[in-house]
């Protein structure tokens, strides 16, 4: 697999920047930034992904595994445009709808055996008017691809999600743990918390919350709040008490 492609290099779209210069084009390697249609070369990503999809309810009799549907699976740069691209934004979802971005073979819930000792960072963001939430998502997603939310051997950020609801949007990221290992597990993973302290997993925890904040652009006053799933699923709202802050 050829090197990780640096996604700061990536435009808002293939169709416009970072286009290079016509005398740099050569008969071999034709990428999307030559030509968007025609291109013969793929950047890779460091995991393969899958978009999810929750639909609105329709009853109160709905249930959860049926709302929610697998959409793609991709594991390029150039893919990741030609679904984002083709996909409904998010401020044209219905109220009660979600996207969800994660790791190939991790489902979105709080029971997946990668999500249940984890948790996540999130954000509402109350005036719905006042954001370009398309815009914030889409960063979100690419800091996710681009691993670029943790340091390559963290091994915690399993995916992103976003919410359409009535009185805000929210985004948020979910984790492998909540700072702390969890022994005997035998799941067989060399990361997410193997061998750290609860120190150096509060560490890594702090450093995703701050590099998510940064991503969303919030001010110095406001928050991202870090709970794990445990603890929401015991309260019955995905709003449990904060466990940290960034």
């Amino acid at each position: 697999m050829s090197e990780q492609v640096d996604l700061t290099t990536i435009p808002i779209s293939p169709e416009g920047g970072n286009q290079p210069d016509a005398a740099e084009d050569n008969d071999q390697t034709i990428t999307v930034f030559h030509d968007k249609d025609n291109f013969n070369v793929k950047h890779p990503l460091s995991n393969k992904w899958t978009l999810w999809f929750t639909k609105p309810a329709s009853g109160k009799g709905d249930n959860w595994n049926e709302l929610l549907k697998e959409v793609i699976t991709f594991e390029s740069v150039e893919e990741f445009w030609g679904i984002y691209n083709n996909i409904a934004p998010v401020s044209e979802l219905a109220l009660k709808s979600d996207y969800h971005l994660f790791k190939e073979g991790v489902r979105p819930e709080w029971e997946d055996p990668q999500n249940k000792h984890g948790g996540k960072w999130s954000y509402q963001f109350k005036d719905k008017r006042a954001i370009n939430i398309d815009e914030l998502w889409m960063h979100t997603m690419l800091a996710a691809i681009g691993e670029t939310l943790e340091e390559e051997e963290d091994g915690e950020v399993m995916g992103v999600v976003v919410n359409v609801r009535k009185a805000f949007y929210r985004i948020g990221v979910w984790t492998r743990t909540t700072g702390r290992h969890i022994p005997g597990r035998g799941d067989g993973d060399v990361a997410g918390g193997k061998g750290r302290s609860p120190e150096k997993g509060k560490e890594v925890l702090l450093g995703i919350g701050k590099k998510f904040k940064a991503t969303l652009k919030l001010g110095q006053n406001e928050q991202v709040e870090f709970s794990g799933h445990t603890e929401s699923a015991h309260s019955g709202s995905t709003r449990a008490k904060a466990k940290f802050v960034a």
